[in-house]
């Protein structure tokens, strides 16, 4: 059977997804994912060399992270039913094709404008191809301990990737320069997109009928921009500013919108009923809450190293791989206790594991050793996350038609990404109110109040045996 050789319908989706080799359908979701995380943290350490190359002030510096994560977090619904209506690969390949050229323009940009462009439009291709890949590895590998799997292996190598970035970053910035950040992406980029169109079997949606739901996709999209954004906007202008206050009034009213509008579509973007997934919408929640508090320990942990500490970007960066070892080994072995426990334990042990490692470092001492006071944490936050990363992945596609998994897929990723947003915002905004190291201790006891949180929803929302 030749590699053009199409779908016919949605219900052979798994049977012929199958036909493209599993291990390289999970290899090309692994390095997709991973190249989407890294440059998620990867230009961070690199920011004061930027500025002192391009020019442009603080402000520019911030939208450099934020232009990336706000058109990622704001595209990833629309990627994932664009991958569901117009084919998982022809998307997979869109998304990699934009975020290569992207990357591109990104390494060569020597202007702050053009450099933000350029992540803007990565941040954009990243929507596109998350979804795809996920939903491609939905429909490929069949639900139960296969799925389980391959899910494991992907969230050991996402809940890795923000750290390893960290650590690149200081790495690169040091020796060929901060641009190699981006241009890595390049050759990256070009591998894949050809293994994609080469191996991958492309689905063909000519009896997925209907029109693209464009008043639901444009009211969704910008309620998500505006919600990605406002927290953002909200560090420097307060969070009861008028314009902050306005901002959340606004992505509020555009979701209200959504909700009209799907319910008179006759063929929804998100349609209402996916909502009676208990699992997907339990999945959702506790996602939003545990990326929120994975990435504002992230961003807190660097920051305590570096102004508490004394730590160079360096010795952080490399200090962050206790955390980044432990979540690959855990979450490559947490497939079986998945498997054997159950959704709901997993993420309820491993959310408390990460809400204790946040709380160790609430109690932190300003000349605190590495060994005895730092490292116990990120060893418990790297056993807590890589027990409840897999986990919220494998409930967001339990009992999901494979014709909604790239609209699943999607979901729990704008849960990440929004939450990931939120969380460093408000846990920025808790060490701004504080001071000095007291600032740190609330923002960590911050950070386990959102694990906590996570526990309480996946407590609630998974059946006991939840898989």
């Amino acid at each position: 059977m030749s590699h053009t050789e199409t779908l016919t319908s949605t219900s052979t989706d798994g049977e012929t997804a199958r036909r493209s080799k599993p291990a390289l359908v999970l290899a090309l979701t692994c390095a997709t994912t991973a190249m989407v995380g890294l440059d998620t943290a990867i230009v961070n350490v690199a920011l004061p060399s930027i500025q002192r190359d391009i020019g442009g002030g603080y402000g520019a510096l911030q939208w450099v992270v934020v232009a990336y994560g706000l058109l990622l977090g704001g595209f990833l619904l629309l990627g994932g039913r664009l991958a569901d209506r117009l084919g998982r690969r022809r998307i997979l390949v869109a998304g990699l094709a934009l975020f290569t050229v992207a990357s591109l323009a990104a390494g060569a940009a020597h202007d702050p404008g053009l450099l933000i462009a350029a992540r803007a439009a990565q941040g954009l291709g990243a929507a596109l191809l998350v979804p795809a890949a996920l939903s491609l590895l939905a429909v490929t590998f069949p639900e139960g301990r296969e799925r389980h799997r391959a899910l494991a292996v992907v969230a050991a190598v996402d809940g890795a990737a923000g750290a390893v970035g960290v650590v690149l970053s200081g790495l690169l910035t040091a020796g060929p320069g901060w641009r190699w950040a981006f241009l890595i992406n390049v050759p990256a980029g070009l591998l894949l997109i050809t293994l994609a169109t080469v191996f991958l079997v492309a689905d063909r949606v000519a009896e997925r009928s209907g029109r693209l739901d464009v008043a639901g996709a444009t009211t969704v999209t910008g309620a998500l921009l505006l919600f990605v954004y406002a927290p953002h906007h909200a560090t420097g202008h307060g969070w009861t500013a008028a314009s902050t206050l306005a901002l959340f009034a606004a992505a509020a009213a555009l979701l209200a919108a959504f909700v009209l509008i799907e319910r008179r579509s006759p063929d929804p973007l998100l349609p209402l009923s996916t909502l009676r997934n208990r699992p997907l919408v339990a999945a959702n929640l506790t996602g939003f809450l545990a990326f929120g508090a994975l990435m504002a320990f992230i961003f807190i942990g660097s920051l305590l190293m570096q102004q508490i500490l004394g730590y160079s970007p360096a010795m952080t960066g490399l200090a962050w791989l206790a955390t980044t070892v432990t979540i690959v080994a855990v979450a490559m072995a947490g497939e079986g206790l998945v498997a054997r426990a159950g959704v709901r334990v997993s993420l309820v042990i491993g959310l408390l594991l990460l809400a204790v490692g946040a709380l160790w470092l609430a109690r932190v001492p300003a000349d605190a050793s590495y060994v005895t006071d730092v490292l116990p944490a990120f060893l418990l936050a790297g056993v807590g996350f890589g027990l409840c990363g897999p986990a919220v992945q494998m409930g967001a596609l339990t009992g999901v038609d494979q014709s909604a998994a790239g609209l699943a897929s999607g979901l729990i990723e704008t849960a990440r990404e929004v939450g990931g947003a939120a969380g460093v915002a408000a846990v920025s905004a808790v060490l701004v109110a504080g001071s000095g190291l007291d600032g740190f201790r609330a923002g960590f006891a911050f950070v386990a109040i959102l694990a906590v949180l996570g526990v309480v929803t996946a407590v609630v929302g998974f059946g006991r045996r939840a898989r």
